[in-house]
C-alpha cells in the first residue's frame, strides 16, 4: 500500500530551523507604528466629539499625504482645511 504511493512521505515532522529568518520587512514595524501613533491617539480623541467614520477618515487621509511626502504638520493642517462644521 505505501509502494503505491509516488513520493516518500515523511513519517515524522521536519525539526524546525534554528534561526528563522525575520519577515522582508520587518524593520520597517517600528519606525512606522512611532510615527503613526500620534496621529492614532489623535483619532481616538476626535471620535469622541465626532463619529468614529470621521475620525478614521481623517487619520487616514493624514497618513495618506504623509506616505506622499508630506511632513505630518502640513498633512494634518491639509486634512484640516478641508473641513466644514466637522464634515469633509
Amino acid at each position: 500500500m505505501l509502494s503505491d504511493i509516488p513520493y516518500s512521505y515523511p513519517y515524522y515532522p521536519r525539526e524546525p530551523k534554528r534561526h528563522p529568518r525575520k519577515p522582508r520587512y520587518a524593520y520597517l514595524k517600528y519606525p512606522v507604528l512611532r510615527t503613526v501613533e500620534p496621529f492614532v491617539q489623535y483619532g481616538l480623541r476626535e471620535a469622541k466629539y465626532t463619529s468614529f467614520e470621521h475620525a478614521l477618515r481623517e487619520v487616514a487621509a493624514i497618513t495618506y499625504l504623509m506616505g506622499r511626502g508630506y511632513n505630518p504638520r502640513d498633512a494634518h493642517q491639509i486634512v484640516e482645511s478641508w473641513e466644514v462644521n466637522e464634515r469633509f
